[in-house]
């Protein structure tokens, strides 16, 4: 059951299907969100990140004192021993690569509300290839359609943009063409994949519904987080959390069986929820178990809107 509705939908956006526009807006959208000013994931966490999305300072040298230095940057060993205060000169990590993994997995594919998750995971990774290319970083993405693996190097510039974003738009709406067919590559499969090609100490955001993703793949996490800035953005719909208006009976399909569902009982409804929330918070424990950055984003608001709600927080 997928009801779509076109009210407060993001400019140039159906919900549905994918467009170059739709993606490009959001090159415009980003400004807010450049450091220092914003940043997009801590709004996302709704905790305090670093200014720059996983980039830190690399220390320099330490130098005599000078009037207008930071005095929370004094160096009081050197300026014990020499008797004269001394400063601490730092400076901004070489950039990374921004590697972005989008799964659109016939999971993604859905959606009750306003967008499919697919779609606006394609709006998150939109908003943080332009936020990091006006930064300077190379962007790059694996795009999982179920059928196979999308590898794009990391590349600088709107072009690097650019190419990325006509990729997502070109797969996704591929995956709406023909006959459906069922998925052959699991998130497993893809976090494998990522061990191979994600440059060492890269910034990765993995973005998808991990429906799939359990302790059993600590090791494939593990591996990825030693080496690199790691994130999970975890994509939802109100459903999952047994949010809707509906009150029939529907058949239901989790794409490997099928069966009636009653949405008018609300224990139903509960149960939905609460299995859906167990998941969530063990998906929760394994990226804190790894040191990895975790966000929620639901696809029945505006990344904008999320964005801007939970900044203001």
């Amino acid at each position: 059951m997928t009801v779509m509705t076109d009210s407060a939908l993001p400019l140039n956006a159906n919900g549905v299907t994918l467009s170059l526009n739709e993606l490009i807006a959001y090159k415009q959208q980003s400004i807010p969100w450049m450091p220092p000013a914003g940043n997009v994931w801590s709004s996302l966490s709704g905790r305090h990140q670093s200014r720059r999305l996983g980039k830190g300072m690399d220390f320099s040298e330490v130098r005599q004192y000078q009037a207008g230095d930071d005095v929370r940057s004094i160096d009081w060993r050197v300026t014990a021993r020499t008797g004269k205060p001394h400063t601490k000169l730092f400076s901004e990590e070489k950039q990374s690569p921004v590697l972005v993994y989008i799964d659109f997995r016939k999971s993604m594919r859905f959606g009750s509300s306003l967008l499919l998750k697919s779609v606006q995971a394609s709006h998150l990774a939109a908003m943080l290839c332009w936020v990091a290319v006006k930064q300077g970083d190379r962007v790059g993405a694996v795009i999982n359609t179920g059928q196979k693996l999308i590898d794009l190097k990391p590349t600088g510039g709107n072009r690097g943009a650019l190419k990325l974003i006509q990729q997502l738009v070109e797969q996704h709406n591929s995956l709406f063409t023909g006959a459906e067919s069922k998925d052959v590559i699991t998130n497993e499969e893809a976090l494998q994949t990522l061990c191979q090609l994600c440059p060492k100490g890269s910034d990765l955001v993995l973005i998808s519904d991990f429906l799939d993703i359990s302790n059993a793949h600590s090791v494939w996490l593990h591996q990825l987080s030693q080496h690199n800035r790691v994130k999970m953005a975890h994509i939802s719909d109100p459903l999952e959390l047994g949010q809707t208006d509906y009150r029939g009976t529907e058949k239901v399909s989790n794409g490997e069986s099928t069966r009636w569902f009653n949405f008018g009982s609300s224990s139903s409804r509960k149960r939905i929820k609460q299995e859906f929330t167990s998941h969530q918070n063990n998906l929760e424990q394994l990226a804190m178990d790894h040191a990895i950055a975790w966000a929620s984003l639901s696809c029945g608001q505006t990344l904008i809107k999320q964005l801007n709600g939970m900044n203001n927080e």
